[in-house]
């Protein structure tokens, strides 16, 4: 967050600069019409290294819920993750956690 000084300077509050970046974030897998479950499981065995009983999991609460939180961590972490599914062609959002 930037805080005035004086009329031209502009200084970053760094602490909650610091809080921002330490927030975990959680990667979330929505349900689409589209995408088959064997397919889903496959994308997160290839992203996550999951193992096909985890990836089946998360297929499952993503196909039964509407969602799935496949994976929490870092900003810069997540939004890889978020680009990846993405590239699957998967419907995946990013919020804190």
């Amino acid at each position: 967050m930037a805080v005035p000084t004086q009329p031209g300077v502009i200084q970053i509050d760094e602490t909650a600069t610091k809080e921002s970046l330490a927030t975990p974030w959680n990667v979330v897998v929505h349900n689409d019409p589209i995408n088959l479950m064997t397919y889903v499981t496959m994308v997160f065995q290839r992203v996550f290294g999951y193992p096909r009983e985890k990836a089946e999991r998360h297929m499952l609460e993503v196909h039964q819920r509407g969602r799935s939180i496949v994976w929490s961590g870092g900003r810069e972490q997540a939004e890889h993750y978020v680009h990846q599914l993405q590239s699957y062609q998967l419907l995946t959002t990013m919020e804190k956690s």
